[in-house]
């Protein structure tokens, strides 16, 4: 049976069956996209438009909300986070960490074991003093309970900003019943806005992804019945503590 000739992905019109066969998976989406509105690529004054306009990063109308001192933007963090169903405990120091998660999942009647994302803040600590089992990295979907070092948090809605890299395996998002976040309380901006500004910083070329989290994964599809946990973890525990607080060495 012959192959049915394919568009142009430039003009909309027919192209041989083999020429899609040099297009990369981005060309033949952008192709498509061109069919859908009845148009070809850009010309070249309106693409170095939009490049201006990308390479500049516009700042939007900012809420007054965003707008606040970094001691209000850690309270309505705090506020908007329990707000989306999440809870939120406040040590002095990153040395404090462990114990706080083992006193979260006891309270919980969780096992004291955890999956540990990569991050050396979170490798300079001593978990075994605080009695927990420890995994690092990646889970696989049989995992309980993880450990993040969230890049960002966000008091306009709560949020929490989680880049993907090797220090930050993005399975430990989404695919444990139970996530804790650990946040320095200095991390904590405003707006959106900011902590993309904060993303170009500090890490420069976009992730590959980068989660916005806020709250637990819920649903409220069936019978307008909301249910947490439905697409990821039914709980999200965020643990802040100051960079400023020197911590003990590690050993």
């Amino acid at each position: 049976m012959g192959c049915l000739p394919k568009k142009d992905p430039e003009k909309g019109g027919v192209m041989s069956a083999g020429a899609s066969g040099s297009l990369s998976g981005k060309e033949i989406i952008l192709a498509t996209i061109r069919r859908g509105l009845r148009r070809g690529v850009l010309p070249p004054d309106q693409a170095a438009m939009l490049d201006s306009r990308l390479a500049a990063h516009p700042r939007h109308t900012i809420p007054e909300r965003a707008r606040k001192p970094a001691a209000e933007r850690r309270t309505d963090f705090i506020t908007r986070v329990q707000k989306e169903f999440g809870t939120v405990e406040e040590v002095a120091s990153l040395r404090d960490i462990p114990a706080a998660i083992a006193r979260y999942l006891a309270s919980r009647g969780l096992p004291a074991a955890v999956t540990v994302a990569p991050h050396p803040a979170l490798h300079s600590l001593d978990w075994s003093a605080a009695g927990l089992e420890t995994g690092w990295g990646r889970v696989h979907g049989t995992e309980t309970v993880s450990v993040q070092y969230a890049f960002a948090g966000i008091s306009e809605t709560g949020t929490l900003m989680m880049p993907s890299g090797p220090e930050r395996p993005v399975t430990l998002n989404v695919l444990t019943e139970t996530a804790i976040a650990v946040l320095p309380v200095e991390r904590i901006v405003g707006a959106y806005e900011d902590a993309w500004d904060l993303l170009r910083r500090e890490i420069g070329a976009m992730p590959r992804s980068v989660m916005l989290i806020t709250g637990p994964s819920r649903s409220a599809d069936i019978e307008q019945q909301l249910e947490l946990g439905a697409h990821g973890p039914r709980d999200i525990h965020i643990i802040l503590f100051s960079q400023h607080t020197p911590s003990a060495p590690h050993g």
